[in-house]
């Protein structure tokens, strides 16, 4: 009851004074901005010519323009329709943390933070705005503040100053806690508040420092844009109010209207727009010594501003603008206390004397939210020229300044300078991009989501069963779990094999919000539960075990029809993948080559294998099969090839044509060898990394002879109209050679076992050849050899690389999920990229990077010293490797197999996971008020 009163006594005090504190507020920014639009219209002619614009006004674009002058000096052009900070960024809440569990966003909002509190003031003159206040992160329960341990671990790494702290300890740090339901905090006293006004005000003074133009009150009308002879789209110029500039690069920085300007040149934008919002308390006694809050659990936060509370969070049920108005400046939305009062509820038990204090200003603005909770940054593959830079979903203003100097080297360099696939616009399927119902599921699970904790193997809900091959129905049937990856169905592992269960993934149920209702017995969601730990997932765990060993035993197949198939053919086939591949696939007829595509640095873009045919005319054909889920950015880099180039040839993607089935292990031969229709000697004669055309029950097959689990393997690419038809072929003898149906996790644990790349965690755009140890896929010694890359590669190859990858496994039996700090002789010297649990060894193992200050790092380097992998605030030592430790000489992928391993290994699967055995792991335990 005296929380009800509350809520209607607030919206009282709300309704009463709110129409006076926006106008004071409006009234501020506008004041904070005058000079800036005066200067901007009174000194400056409009342009007929740029080389950058940068359409909107708001955090990301000033930011942008600022990061592109700063780093060009070039004639730069910013447009904003109305005044700056007028869309979302004059509303937004302007909380920075520090502490993060990704190290691309640790770099980017590190670098925002430095501009607040040091590189814009010394340029400018002028203040930011930049509050210092601290941070806290509440826990409710052991998983959470497992993951606030991630998040301190890898920030120690970057020299972050953080502390783990107990329930009373907290109440040191903010006495107005409620620390009765709380099992820990993480304090982070570094972090602070950002000002919108201060911020871009100071962005665009410093851009004009070095050349910018700023112009307010100029709306775009629209993007011209032309198709040379090659069939590429590119920007020519921006038409508006005030005339035409001539231009090849346009960033559209317009926040929620983003996709009205990418509707004018073409452009798929794929974002939605909620209704987010936040009030402020009137005065509270002692908060204004106190850090800002992050109660997840509660899905709220808790500002410091002055003396009072600004309460904001992430409801469940969020209101979706519909229709996004294209004149909206300074504009907001009634607040809607039926959504919004779960906030407060959340905020008073964090918080109590809230409770008995009123709202003296309420907002509620525009935000725009993505499918998978991460921006949209980078090059639209549809239209040269044409560069994204929105959708933060809330965090603009935190990671504008990171985000805006990654699109300015972006825009100018052709690529950023951090490993931004995260962001990248090339991560999402162009089929899925304007499909309205997986956008609005999608938006909405990630808007809901936002503060649940990030479990590794988390998967959506909404979205799904977008993308499925012909096996999806028969593989659920036979008890596959299904993840999703780049839209795709695609199979995890099969927990129902034995126990004849299958686990279908429903339609989204908004989780019982806008009059659903919410699913009960929910089988898929319950398995899926499982994971939702940092430790070793009980079933999941052994059944991964299971088929990896039964892999390593016997055999084992996948359905690896997700991954991307793209054919390069035609005139100039031979010239565009001269360019394209580190390895000259030209010179190996009929062979497989696994190979890199590489940026101008050596930077490596992907890995994939790449088969060298002829079609019907005898023409050369190169068949490439890529990570499913960069499926698209592999199409981008090899259109930006040849466009660069000039050379071309036809590129077809057949991903959704052809499927493909792994069949791996010591008895893959001779399953094989039981369902050819022809001759079983030709098995017997194939060569690895070899191909031939067969048939399997009447059905046309490539056969290839290569692993990625590192077994003896063979693959069947075929028509999506056989897939089925030849799969059942290979079921009917398969039990008779022992072996079982697998999925995606078992195949990442072996490949990790063998020391095979995984792109873009052990290997990204910005990791060199040199650096991941990957120069022997490159010809570099070839004078007849041109891949991209190479001149950056001959000339830096006699220096030592600054970081170098290594190998590390475990023996204490705990999960690793990926950065966890790698420590050297008792110093943090990098963190882990990839981890998984390696069961033919029955250890962790990881693979992350060494880097060396001043110096170079080499082989002995990495193997003379001692290692411990701090995971969660705790050590673990660690033995390190240049390869991967199990069967590094690949005698396995040549079928060559040591009767006593294989007997042990056989019988590891029997004793320990055919039982249910459970690995005996190692619990956590907290030692509270560490600083880490």
């Amino acid at each position: 009851m005296r929380l009800l009163n509350f809520r209607r006594s607030a919206f009282a005090c709300s309704a009463l004074i709110k129409p006076k504190q926006l106008y004071l507020a409006r009234a501020c920014i506008r004041g904070a901005q005058t000079s800036t639009t005066n200067w901007a219209k009174s000194t400056q002619e409009f342009p007929t010519e740029a080389d950058v614009v940068v359409i909107g006004g708001g955090s990301i674009g000033c930011s942008t323009a600022y990061h592109l002058s700063k780093l060009t000096k070039g004639n730069i052009v910013l447009l904003e329709k109305d005044k700056l900070t007028s869309g979302t960024t004059w509303h937004t809440a302007g909380l920075l943390w520090k502490l993060w569990a990704h190290d691309t966003m640790i770099e980017l909002v590190d670098h925002t933070r430095e501009l607040m509190t040091k590189t814009l003031k010394e340029e400018t003159g002028m203040e930011t705005g930049w509050v210092p206040t601290g941070g806290m992160f509440t826990a409710a329960n052991k998983e959470r503040l497992d993951e606030y341990q991630v998040m301190s671990t890898l920030g120690q790494v970057y020299g972050i100053e953080s502390y783990v702290l107990s329930p009373e300890e907290s109440l040191k740090v903010h006495p107005l806690l409620n620390v009765d339901d709380l099992y820990g905090t993480l304090y982070s006293p570094l972090d602070g508040t950002m000002d919108p006004a201060g911020t871009c005000t100071t962005y665009t003074k410093a851009a004009a420092k070095y050349g910018a133009k700023v112009f307010e009150g100029c709306e775009i009308l629209g993007l011209q844009v032309e198709e040379n002879d090659m069939g590429t789209r590119q920007i020519k110029s921006v038409t508006t109010d005030l005339g035409t500039i001539k231009t090849s690069k346009v960033v559209n920085c317009t926040g929620v209207w983003a996709p009205y300007i990418g509707k004018m040149a073409g452009v798929r934008v794929p974002q939605v727009a909620y209704k987010h919002a936040y009030v402020v308390t009137e005065i509270i006694d002692g908060i204004k010594t106190c850090p800002n809050v992050r109660d997840h659990d509660g899905s709220v936060y808790l500002k410091r501003q002055g003396d009072t509370i600004q309460i904001g969070g992430y409801e469940p049920n969020p209101i979706p603008w519909e229709k996004v108005e294209k004149n909206f400046a300074f504009g907001l939305f009634d607040l809607d206390w039926d959504v919004f009062g779960q906030h407060i509820e959340a905020a008073c038990n964090r918080i109590p004397q809230i409770l008995h204090t009123g709202i003296r200003t309420t907002v509620c603005g525009p935000e725009s939210f993505t499918p998978d909770g991460h921006p949209l940054m980078g090059e639209a593959p549809e239209v040269r020229g044409f560069y994204h830079g929105s959708a933060f979903n809330s965090g603009g203003m935190l990671l504008g300044g990171g985000a805006g100097r990654e699109l300015a080297h972006w825009v100018i360099n052709g690529r950023p300078q951090l490993d931004m696939f995260s962001m990248d616009i090339r991560r999402f399927p162009t089929n899925l991009v304007n499909e309205k119902t997986w956008l609005k599921e999608r938006s909405h699970e990630t808007y809901a989501k936002h503060y649940s904790i990030a479990f590794h193997h988390d998967q959506p809900l909404g979205g799904r069963n977008q993308r499925a091959d012909p096996l999806h129905q028969e593989l659920l049937n036979r008890g596959c779990f299904y993840e999703e990856r780049h839209g795709w169905e695609r199979p995890a592992y099969f927990p129902g094999a034995f126990q004849d269960l299958n686990f279908p993934v429903k339609k989204y149920d908004y989780y019982g919000n806008y009059g659903n209702d919410k699913h009960r017995n929910y089988e898929y969601n319950e398995k899926l539960k499982e994971d939702y730990c940092f430790d070793f997932p009980g079933e999941v765990h052994r059944q991964i075990a299971r088929e990896c060993l039964t892999c390593r035993t016997s055999g084992a197949i996948f359905n690896t029809s997700y991954m991307g198939k793209l054919f390069l053919s035609g005139p100039g086939a031979t010239d565009v993948a001269r360019h394209l591949f580190s390895r000259d696939v030209t010179k190996r007829t009929n062979k497989c080559t696994y190979t890199l595509m590489l940026n101008r640095k050596g930077g490596v873009e992907a890995d994939l294998v790449v088969a060298t045919m002829k079609d019907a005319n005898g023409e050369p054909v190169y068949y490439m099969t890529v990570g499913g889920a960069t499926t698209e950015y592999c199409k981008a880099h090899v259109n930006k090839v040849m466009q660069d180039y000039n050379v071309s040839c036809k590129m077809e993607d057949k991903t959704d044509e052809m499927g493909i089935i792994s069949v791996q292990g010591p008895n893959s031969r001779l399953l094989m060898k039981s369902i050819l229709d022809s001759d079983p000697k030709v098995i017997d004669k194939m060569k690895f990394s070899t191909w031939k055309n067969i048939t399997i029950a009447g059905c046309p097959v490539t056969l290839m002879r290569i692993s990625f689990v590192g077994e003896l393997g063979f693959e069947l690419h075929c028509s999506n109209k056989h897939l089925l038809q030849v799969y059942k072929h290979l079921r009917e003898n398969a039990d008779s050679f022992g072996f079982c149906d697998s999925g995606y996790r078992a195949m990442e644990s072996m490949s990790s076992e063998i020391g095979f790349h995984h792109w873009p965690h052990t290997i990204r755009s910005d990791d060199s050849v040199f650096e991941s140890g990957l120069d022997h896929l490159c010809d570099l010694d070839d004078q007849d050899s041109i891949f991209v890359g190479k001149k950056n590669l001959l000339e830096t190859r006699e220096s030592l690389p600054k970081k170098k990858l290594a190998v590390f496994t475990l023996n204490d039996q705990v999960q690793l999920s990926g950065h966890e700090a790698i420590w050297r002789n008792g110093k943090p010297v990098g963190y882990i990229r990839s981890a998984v649990y390696a069961f033919a060894l029955g250890k962790s193992i990881a693979y992350g990077y060494i880097a060396r200050d001043g110096s170079g790092v080499n082989n002995e380097y990495i193997s003379n010293a001692e290692y411990a992998i701090k995971r969660m605030g705790v050590m673990h030592t660690a033995n390190v490797h240049l390869v991967g430790p199990f069967d590094p000489k690949f005698k396995r992928m040549m079928g060559k197999y040591d009767e006593a391993e294989q007997e042990q290994l056989l019988e590891l699967l029997r004793s320990k996971y055919e039982n249910g055995k459970p690995v005996e792991v190692q619990k956590q335990e907290y030692s509270f008020a560490q600083k880490t």
